[in-house]
C-alpha cells in the first residue's frame, strides 16, 4: 500500500494546455527560501544564476506542466542536477577533493533510484516524498559537481564528467526505448496535450539522452581547458 505523509502533488493538479502558462507556483515558503539563498548567494560569480535557475524551475509554470507531463518532468531534473547544480556548486568555496568516485556513485544511484515507478509515482503524489526526492537529486548533484571541479587533475574531471554524461545517456535510451508506459501519474495527462503516455515518455527520454549531456560536454571541455593550461604552465616553470 502507498506510504501517504502528506497526500497530495506539491505543484498541484496537472493543468490542461489552455491554463498551463498561468500556472504559476507562489507558495511563500518557496519564495522566502529562494530570496534567502539568493541573499546567500548575491556575490559568488554563479550564485545569482544558479537561484534564478531553482526558481524557474518551481515558480514558473514548468512546476505544474510537470505533474501532468513525464517529459516536462525530465526537464524539471534536468535543470536541477546538470545546470543549477554545477552553479551552486561553483558558487560555494573551493575545498580540496576527496575524490569523485563517491558522489558520483551517490549522485547517479539516487538519480536512477527516483525514475524507478513506484518511488517517482510515490514521489508526485505526496508532498513530503517530493521535497525527499527534489532535496536529495540537487543536494548529491551538487556534491558531484563540486567534487569535479575540486579534482586535482584536469584528467581526472574530464573523465568524471564522461561517466556523468554517459550514465544521463544510458538512462534517458532506456526511457526511450521502454516498451510501454513506465509511470500511472502520467497516465491521462498527456492526453490533453495530444501525446499518448509513451510518446510523452519517449519525449523525456530522448531530452534526458541528448540535451541533457550538454552541460556534461561543456564540462568536459571546461576541465580539458584547464588541464592543457595548467600543463602548459608547468612546462614553463
Amino acid at each position: 500500500m502507498p506510504v501517504e505523509i502528506l497526500p497530495g502533488s506539491y505543484c498541484g493538479t496537472a493543468p490542461p494546455p489552455d491554463l498551463a502558462l498561468r500556472s504559476w507556483n507562489l507558495d511563500p515558503l518557496l519564495l522566502a527560501g529562494l530570496l534567502l539563498l539568493l541573499m546567500v548567494l548575491r556575490n559568488a560569480r554563479t550564485g545569482p544564476a544558479a537561484v534564478g535557475v531553482l526558481a524557474f524551475a518551481f515558480v514558473s509554470p514548468l512546476c505544474a506542466i510537470s505533474v501532468g507531463l513525464f517529459s516536462a518532468r525530465v526537464v524539471h531534473h534536468v535543470l536541477l542536477v546538470a545546470v543549477a547544480a554545477p552553479l551552486l556548486a561553483a558558487a560555494l568555496p573551493a575545498r580540496k577533493s576527496s575524490g569523485v568516485a563517491l558522489p558520483f556513485l551517490v549522485s547517479t544511484a539516487l538519480l536512477w533510484a527516483w525514475h524507478l515507478p513506484a518511488a517517482y509515482d510515490l514521489a508526485l503524489s505526496d508532498v513530503v516524498v517530493y521535497w525527499v526526492m527534489q532535496l536529495t537529486l540537487l543536494g548529491s548533484a551538487v556534491w558531484f559537481w563540486r567534487s569535479v571541479l575540486s579534482a586535482r587533475g584536469g584528467i581526472d574531471a574530464v573523465l568524471w564528467s564522461l561517466a556523468g554524461l554517459m550514465q544521463m545517456g544510458a538512462l534517458g535510451a532506456l526511457l526511450t526505448f521502454a516498451p510501454a508506459s513506465l509511470y500511472a501519474v502520467h497516465g491521462l495527462a498527456p492526453l490533453a496535450w495530444g501525446l499518448t503516455p509513451l510518446a510523452d515518455q519517449q519525449l523525456g527520454g530522448l531530452i534526458m539522452w541528448v540535451p541533457a549531456m550538454l552541460p556534461y560536454a561543456a564540462m568536459i571541455a571546461l576541465s580539458a581547458r584547464r588541464g592543457w593550461r595548467a600543463g602548459n604552465e608547468r612546462g614553463l616553470a
